[in-house]
């Protein structure tokens, strides 16, 4: 029982390891002054530091399922491990609870998860949504003329609707691929449960600051759903 519970309070701390904070400051930068420290790392510090970025955000939801894995902790432990590293990303304890998206973090835990447990049909059709957003946001980008080659390797630019889009999709349809391919109900659970914690980041991080200015809540609660941002 306490390995069970240390593995998951563990995951949690890892998720709220500001990882990207500290690069930020180490680099100069104020991170309550960024909007997307993934943008701002990569188009201030460095493509290196974006990346380290990125994959460290990953690496915290592929971690606790891997520990979870190797250690024969019961399936419904290491995917609540795999939520609360998720959770953790999203609402830290290190910063006050208030972090990042979890995307980045959510899509490793769903990889990671898929993998081990031998549910690849979770990974490839999660993932097309995802993709075809990514392909669609970045192909125009990257072949637009009168851009230097360090310009096209820019990660951000300006924001599409594809992308986020793409990714709440992807995580919305992972637990019905795992219901309809009857994976074990832990499984499903576990991704029904990151989908909706990525949801309520979606709906309400820094929301009062909207909420003041708000002319249209229905329109601002579907944005930050479907898109990720309160206006478009």
């Amino acid at each position: 029982m306490w390995a069970n519970v240390a593995l998951i309070i563990g995951a949690y701390l890892l998720g709220s390891t500001p990882y990207m904070a500290l690069m930020a400051r180490a680099k100069g930068l104020d991170p309550s002054q960024e909007e997307d420290l993934h943008d701002a790392l990569w188009r201030k510090a460095g493509r290196l530091t974006g990346l380290s970025g990125v994959l460290v955000d990953i690496l915290k939801g592929i971690i606790p399922i891997i520990i979870g894995f190797i250690f024969n902790f019961p399936l419904a432990i290491t995917a609540a491990a795999g939520v609360a590293a998720i959770v953790g990303q999203m609402w830290p304890i290190f910063q006050k609870f208030d972090g990042e998206r979890g995307n980045s973090t959510g899509l490793g835990m769903v990889a990671a998860i898929s993998i081990t447990y031998n549910a690849y049909m979770i990974l490839l059709l999660a993932c097309i949504p995802a993709l075809a957003g990514f392909l669609i946001r970045t192909i125009p980008r990257f072949i637009s003329s009168g851009q230097t080659l360090n310009e096209r390797l820019m990660l951000g630019g300006p924001q599409s609707r594809s992308l986020p889009l793409g990714i709440i999709i992807g995580f919305a349809i992972a637990p019905l691929i795992s219901l309809g391919f009857q994976y074990p109900l832990e499984m499903t659970l576990g991704l029904a449960a990151a989908f909706i914690a990525i949801v309520v980041r979606r709906l309400t991080a820094n929301i009062r600051a909207d909420l003041k200015t708000a002319t249209n809540v229905k329109s601002i609660l579907l944005n930050r759903l479907l898109y990720d941002r309160s206006y478009l």
